[in-house]
């Protein structure tokens, strides 16, 4: 369950204070837009953690207890000896008491942007990955050819699609799509990767095409795509193998890890 929802539901029984970050200087724990919602015996979601998050949760537990007083206030904190943090910059925090009747606004206010991200295949790499990707602010489409793949009961915001041929579903995907490939059946990941590259070099927009697999697995490939016509510069848009370097586990939960870290460094 998301932060967001999980406040909203709470939100619903009980108020809380909202903590945002509103500006920043120098070096911070979070950026411009981090909040943290403090509830009257706990909290969800972090402004950094810390002291700078002790006395934030202290300031907006008071407010919280004024009732029908303020509802608002901002505070500026330098991240300093005063803290006993090192960072050194300083952080402007807005506080807002916030009850039920503020659930529809917040639903929106806080929302993050979300990336499109699709999934081929559905296998033990790709449950893995979905169970990592998931906790990050992203659309997930998982995309296999076979029937009875996916398991059940995955959050909204995985939709999983049959596709048979599974290249097919390359056309649909949405604009800005990061792309991984890992189905059961290397003819599928050529077809696919060959997909992506068309639909790359038609529109530009799909910023991340990542193939699992070794580096022999992609020679292999370059030769196929070449005889399709694909050039270099094209080419050169596929990662494979996929995932930050230095990591030669090939436990999938491992695997998952890596290729998430390396989604993150193409941005979100």
């Amino acid at each position: 369950m998301s932060e967001l929802v999980l406040l909203l539901q709470r939100l619903a029984r009980e108020p809380a204070v909202i903590v945002s970050v509103w500006s920043t200087r120098g070096s911070v724990p979070r950026e411009a837009g981090a909040w943290m919602a403090v509830f009257a015996n706990d909290t969800v979601a972090t402004v950094g953690g810390g002291h700078l998050e002790l006395q934030a949760i202290a300031q907006a537990r008071a407010l919280l207890a004024q009732g029908d007083g303020a509802t608002t206030l901002e505070q500026r904190f330098a991240l300093g000896p005063s803290l006993g943090q090192c960072c050194g910059g300083d952080v402007v925090l807005h506080f807002e008491r916030v009850g039920a009747p503020d659930v529809t606004r917040l639903r929106h206010a806080l929302a993050e942007p979300r990336v499109p991200l699709a999934l081929f295949g559905g296998g033990h790499v790709g449950r893995a990955l979905v169970q990592v990707l998931v906790n990050l602010p992203m659309d997930i489409t998982w995309i296999d050819s076979r029937d009875e793949i996916f398991p059940p009961d995955l959050v909204a915001q995985v939709r999983c699609e049959h596709s048979e041929p599974v290249q097919a579903a390359v056309a649909a995907l949405a604009p800005q799509s990061r792309v991984l490939i890992m189905s059961f059946s290397h003819a599928e990941d050529l077809d696919i990767v060959a997909a992506c590259l068309a639909r790359q070099r038609e529109h530009g927009d799909l910023p991340y095409v990542g193939l699992i697999g070794s580096k022999t697995k992609w020679a292999s490939f370059r030769q196929r795509l070449v005889a399709r016509g694909c050039t270099e510069a094209e080419l050169a848009h596929v990662t494979c193998p996929i995932g930050v370097p230095g990591i030669a586990d090939k436990r999938p939960a491992v695997i998952a890890v890596a290729v998430a870290a390396q989604i993150l460094q193409v941005g979100l």
